[in-house]
């Protein structure tokens, strides 16, 4: 196949990143309203997080499975599917006002975007030479920056108020009282994701009625059913630098999600900003993301995407220190650049394990998302600290700072392709 005509079908697979990232990326603000509608703390607010990750864990290899009997685009659009089922579902939810309700909706979204993102990885890294794969996914996950941006910039506005009052704190002129200052609140919640539900809807009629290349895996076309082959290959696990990619994978998501998800309570309730302010703070924060992709795709093309690993994992490990150490506004300022240093290692470490796997690339990615299931717990470990020790809050950052310890780790010689 010609080059050129893989530009339409990598264009069509950069949606979704762009898609799933606005998804995962409004789950810190989802986190900040939801201690708000629900009366939660930190902690029990973290588990919205849990929640949508959890899924992540749970269908990469049936889903896996799937795509390897039919194909990659059969995947996609069952996953845009129900990922809009599951954002429509926040219209009965703001009836019911109760926080299991937003979980199981945070789960089903999860699962379709979890479709989407078993395919698109491994699909991205088979569609051209596999020596650029690396530069070729930073580039698609550049388009994951840039949902995150708008979510965290413009999306973000749309749901959180400014307003954090608690039943003691309610000014008496609020229509309706504290049923009505909840009722306003969780109404905002509803807006993004029915934007979000109609794009995706959209987007599943388009990947129809389009035509998809069949990748080649090993020595067949995806979706052609091989004499003997199994739909899941546990084995591959046996690929040492794919395992310990699945491990760097772990403890990337889950210092990464760490950061993310508690950025606007750190900005809130221990730097001491106005909500408001805050969600402007996070726009940047994604900002320097979006940057740090785009950058590091054009760094690739001159250093080795190992190397560039490397490098950024020991940088994010020294600015951890510097959150550890001074907290505040220091330490907010030292999350900004964090957020440039992380932003190549999740597609890098990707494409570096998927190399060489062949005709098991769909069982090594199915892997590779289920370890995005760090997300599910290390945030939460980290929100358990923070809300244990309030006053020294900042020591929770020891977290994220061993998670980029193992990234380092990876780019050095976990990499490395020995058996």
């Amino acid at each position: 196949m010609k080059k050129n005509s893989n530009a339409l079908p990598l264009a069509l697979i950069f949606c979704l990143f762009f898609l799933w990232a606005i998804s995962s990326n409004l789950l810190p603000t989802m986190i900040r309203q939801l201690m708000k509608t629900c009366e939660l703390n930190t902690f029990e607010a973290s588990f919205t997080e849990t929640a949508y990750w959890l899924a992540y864990f749970i269908f990469p290899i049936p889903i896996a499975m799937y795509m390897k009997r039919y194909s990659y685009k059969s995947g996609i659009i069952l996953g845009l599917l129900i990922a809009a089922f599951g954002g429509l579902l926040f219209f009965p939810a703001a009836i019911f006002k109760e926080y299991w309700a937003y979980l199981c909706i945070f789960f089903i979204i999860a699962t379709g975007m979890c479709f989407l993102e078993t395919a698109a990885n491994p699909y991205v890294t088979s569609l051209g030479n596999p020596d650029t794969a690396p530069r070729r996914l930073n580039l698609a996950q550049s388009f994951n920056g840039l949902g995150a941006f708008i979510s965290a910039m413009f999306l973000s506005k749309l749901v959180l108020s400014g307003n954090h009052y608690t039943r003691e704190t309610l000014p008496t002129d609020i229509p309706g009282g504290w049923e009505g200052y909840i009722q306003m609140e969780t109404d905002a919640m509803k807006l993004p994701y029915l934007i979000l539900a109609l794009v995706l809807i959209v987007i599943a009629v388009i990947f129809v009625f389009s035509k998809l290349p069949k990748i080649k895996e090993g020595t067949h076309l995806e979706g052609v059913e091989a004499k003997g082959e199994k739909l899941i290959n546990f084995s591959v696990l046996k690929r040492s630098h794919l395992r310990w990619g699945v491990i760097a994978q772990f403890f990337y998501n889950g210092g990464q999600t760490a950061i993310n998800s508690l950025f606007l309570v750190y900005c809130c309730t221990y730097a001491g900003i106005e909500e408001s302010t805050a969600t402007t703070f996070f726009g940047l924060y994604m900002l320097a993301f979006l940057s740090g992709r785009w950058i590091g795709t054009l760094l690739m093309v001159k250093f080795r995407p190992q190397d560039m690993l490397l490098v950024y994992a020991i940088i994010n490990v020294l600015l951890c220190g510097v959150v550890i150490t001074y907290g505040g506004m220091t330490g907010l300022y030292a999350m900004l650049a964090i957020s440039f240093f992380m932003s190549i290692m999740y597609p890098t470490q990707f494409s570096l394990a998927l190399k060489g796997l062949g005709s098991n690339t769909k069982s090594g990615s199915a892997f590779l998302v289920m370890a995005i299931v760090g997300n599910a717990c290390l945030p939460q470990l980290t929100a358990y600290f923070m809300h244990a020790n309030a006053q020294m809050y900042y020591l929770a950052y020891i977290i994220p700072m061993i998670c980029f310890a193992f990234c380092a780790y990876y780019g050095w010689k976990g990499y490395k392709i020995i058996d």
